[in-house]
């Protein structure tokens, strides 16, 4: 997932706490929680899109809100964690989050379309804050030696929930979805139906911000068992970087591997109820838009074995290119053929992340922190490859706009290729 940013780690830190289970068992969760968070969007859009009346460059909007706060957030997060400490950060992170996720109520009292994206790019933010505290949190949860092990399992359970989430989601948000044709209504009643089917979302929302509120609570407790954390990252500096061919299109690598993921994501559930598809519910598909993710979780651990015997970036260019291959098939081929080729899509995007920002951290040295800040930005490829596809979706064709993606996975299986040998 995306949303799982991996870090540096500076073992100099690690093994500073003695951390019990349990306080382990809380920080490893917050990887679930943001995971699956995230991956509701996916759920999220299918249904603001029909409860607006929005076309997909509008329902768009909802990722370009949610990522834009990546690249805007990140390194003031930083700073405020290495002020505050990795337990404050963390329950001022679940805080925001609690805040982005209750401002779904008004917003769903209101139906107002522009509300919801306020709620989003709040309940962004808090992840943002919750990621910068919790990632490196995990290298000093234990000896320096396992760090990256701690590491490993704690993003299995991010995508974990990213695999879980969007099923629930589908049931609590979806499952609601009317017989009504909104545009067939106008003036007051067209105001009810849609606070009416807007109160589901809100709803939901709010559940879940009583659990990040139980949390909160929970860690703020345990703050002064959590440690003070490193000095802040910071880009200063970076601008030298510019000039490392690996690094800079490991960069755009990874722009265009979070904007293709989020932009298949954001289009299943449509694209899987086309009557020349699978011709689903809204329901059934969200449900299986959980078989997406469930795809990425499973290709990461028959990744992690091919990669011992197959060098990364090969390995990297030819996920890439069966990407490309399931996306040609998805395109080209009608009914259910076409929607399990779509699906069978998160199984080429498990290795993709920490594939890309491994390598294009190669040979960084002491630098890797600056490197991995414009990795981090990176990530805002997941507010505007959908956007852009939904353009392209508005003006063509849901089917089409799929050429986006792929020609993302194109500039990802070049930059694999490139980076087959050891930087120099």
């Amino acid at each position: 997932m995306a949303g799982a940013v991996p870090v540096s780690l500076d073992q100099s830190h690690a093994g500073q706490v003695r951390a019990p289970l349990m306080l382990l068992a809380g920080v490893i969760s917050l990887f679930f929680l943001w995971g699956g968070i995230t991956s509701l969007n996916d759920i999220l859009i299918p249904k603001l899109k029909g409860l607006f009346q929005l076309s997909y460059t509008q329902a768009m909007l909802t990722q370009f809100a949610f990522f834009t706060a990546y690249v805007v957030v990140s390194l003031p997060a930083g700073a405020l964690v290495a002020r505050l400490g990795y337990g404050k950060g963390i329950a001022l992170g679940l805080a925001i989050m609690a805040l982005g996720c209750l401002m779904f109520i008004p917003a769903a009292q209101m139906a107002t379309y522009g509300i919801f994206l306020t709620a989003l790019f709040i309940l962004a933010s808090g992840i943002t804050l919750l990621q910068v505290s919790a990632n490196p949190l995990i290298a000093t949860l234990g000896p320096a030696k396992t760090a990256p092990s701690r590491l490993t399992f704690a993003q299995a359970f991010n995508s974990l929930g990213t695999a879980i989430w969007p099923y629930v989601g589908a049931q609590l948000i979806l499952g609601s979805v009317a017989t009504v044709d909104p545009a067939t209504l106008q003036g007051k009643a067209l105001m009810d139906f849609q606070t009416a089917e807007a109160a589901v979302i809100g709803h939901a929302y709010m559940g879940i911000a009583a659990l990040l509120v139980v949390m909160a609570v929970a860690f703020w407790i345990w703050r002064a068992r959590l440690g003070q954390a490193g000095p802040a990252a910071s880009l200063a500096g970076a601008g030298e970087l510019l000039h490392r061919r690996r690094l800079m299109f490991g960069v755009a690598a990874i722009f265009f591997y979070v904007g293709a993921e989020v932009t298949i994501g954001s289009f299943l559930v449509n694209f899987l109820s086309q009557p020349e598809t699978m011709h689903l519910s809204e329901r059934s598909a969200g449900e299986h838009v959980a078989l997406y993710w469930t795809g990425a979780m499973v290709g990461r651990f028959v990744g992690a074995l091919l990669l011992r015997v197959i060098a990364p970036g090969k390995l990297l260019a030819s996920f890439a290119l069966a990407a490309i291959g399931l996306i040609a098939c998805a395109v080209t081929l009608e009914g259910p053929a076409a929607g399990w080729a779509l699906i069978l899509v998160g199984c080429t995007n498990s290795i993709m992340f920490p594939t890309i920002f491994s390598l294009a951290l190669d040979g960084l040295g002491e630098k890797a922190a600056q490197g991995s800040g414009l990795l981090c930005m990176a990530i805002v490829g997941g507010a505007l490859v959908p956007l852009l596809a939904g353009v392209v979706a508005d003006h063509s064709a849901l089917t089409l706009a799929l050429v986006i993606p792929a020609a993302c996975y194109a500039m990802i299986a070049l930059f694999g290729w490139s980076a087959r040998r050891a930087a120099e």
